[in-house]
């Protein structure tokens, strides 16, 4: 008989974990305290943009495999209990702020049955989930609880829950080991990579991966103001050192930077507990990682000056995104946007176009303007500034934009325009690491 899964948070982890879980045959509810967010699930609607999750959502709350309810009694018989709740930076700190993990492992600790099993995936500073444990043993002396960290790439998330590249369980005995490979008897079919881990260890492993790839970005903007000072091109220098095996060619696309819900609070939490666990001196280079990856952001605002004067008073500026990245909705942190904000704030009438992520940057920043047709949005413009990555900006005419603009001037905020096409249209075009043409 199958196992019987609860998911405690219904946001962007919950809800694609919830969805996923049910595909592979589970009975999966639900449970989250936002009503409005579990009646909008409930009818098959998904309250963010994420690829394939809404068809894969609606054709598994028609299988009846997949439920969605704001009463925790709900859950009582469920066999395995995944707590899927944000952990954001805290208000006055650096540090995560876990009131939302604790507040579910304290609603659910007394009603989960024997021999259960309740799995962290939430992102979580070092040492939550062991101080977690004896939390619930003190409740509910007869379950168990591990952590399996998530690594999910917002506009992949689907992809990645069916079919991760590596599956880390963090347990203290055998028996939790054994219901997990239950859960993810599919993809151990499958022959991916299992890594068992203590506690602490499953624990560092998402932030210690996060933080790597929070290096790796701000290394090719490092590069990017060297090559920019030295006349280099920093696309060929990625390219080049791409092609050596011990460095790889992703995450070296120069530009505005990381944002999103993850990497930036996620790198700040792992210095703020290292200093708590007095190895802050291991992680200093974050925090020049973190200085870097905003600085990228006021490198396009200088260059923005440079192209028009330092009184942007008056001067329309086009922007093309809104969201931290591609095949998302996600405004949290989000490069584009903080970049549009600034220049509005310098006096500037900008006007921003996203495919999927203007309602969210409207209730974010409800005083700039948006346009939902790139034409119009472009129209009388001083400056163009392309800052995310979308399909729709990169198959743009540009000799099309050209007539629409008061002004021919692009910067790529991202390095993938097609810089000689924009050029032998007329257009001035600059990208950070890269010399002006």
């Amino acid at each position: 008989m199958k196992l019987k899964v609860s998911v405690i948070g219904t946001g962007y982890l919950g809800a694609t974990h919830a969805a996923c879980m049910s595909t592979l045959g589970f009975e999966v509810i639900g449970v989250d305290i936002d009503a409005a967010k579990i009646a909008l699930l409930s009818s098959g609607k998904v309250p963010f943009y994420e690829p394939g999750l809404e068809e894969l959502l609606q054709q598994e709350l028609a299988s009846g495999r997949l439920t969605f309810s704001t009463d925790l009694r709900a859950i009582a018989d469920a066999d395995v209990h995944f707590i899927c709740v944000g952990t954001p930076q805290s208000e006055n700190s650096l540090a995560a702020d876990l009131k939302f993990v604790d507040a579910a492992l304290d609603a659910i600790a007394p009603i989960c049955k024997p021999g259960s099993l309740v799995v962290g995936k939430s992102t979580v500073p070092v040492g939550t989930a062991a101080r977690l444990r004896e939390r619930l043993l003190k409740v509910n002396p007869k379950v168990d609880l591990a952590w399996n960290p998530e690594f999910l790439r917002e506009g992949f998330a689907v992809e990645d829950t069916l079919k991760p590249n590596r599956l880390v369980v963090g347990v203290v005995n055998d028996a939790a080991e054994a219901k997990l490979k239950e859960i993810y008897k599919t993809n151990l079919e499958a022959n991916t990579p299992w890594v068992r881990a203590d506690l602490p260890t499953s624990e560092l492993v998402k932030v210690a991966a996060n933080s790597f790839l929070a290096t790796k970005i701000s290394f090719i903007n490092a590069m990017a103001e060297v090559c920019e000072a030295a006349g280099g091109d920093v696309t060929v220098l990625a390219k080049a050192i791409g092609y050596d095996p011990r460095i790889g060619s992703r995450f070296l696309q120069a530009g505005i930077g990381f944002g999103g819900g993850c990497l930036p609070k996620d790198i700040r939490a792992f210095m703020a507990r290292a200093g708590e666990l007095g190895a802050d001196q291991a992680l200093e280079f974050l925090r020049e990682i973190d200085s870097i990856n905003l600085r990228a952001r006021q490198r396009v605002i200088e260059l923005v000056r440079k192209d028009l004067t330092d009184n942007l008073s008056g001067k329309k500026i086009a922007v093309l995104g809104a969201a931290f990245k591609p095949d998302s909705d996600d405004v949290r942190d989000s490069p584009a946007l903080d970049i549009a904000v600034q220049i509005a704030a310098a006096g500037a009438t900008v006007t921003i176009h996203d495919p999927k992520a203007i309602e969210p940057a409207k209730k974010r920043f409800p005083t700039l303007n948006y346009s939902e047709n790139i034409e119009e949005a472009l129209s009388g413009a001083d400056l163009v500034l392309h800052l995310t990555e979308w399909k729709v900006y990169r198959e743009l005419d540009p000799a099309k934009m050209k007539s629409l603009v008061a002004s021919p001037i692009i910067i790529d905020g991202r390095n993938a325009l097609d810089r000689e096409a924009w050029i032998a249209a007329g257009w001035k075009f600059r990208a950070l690491g890269r010399s002006e043409i």
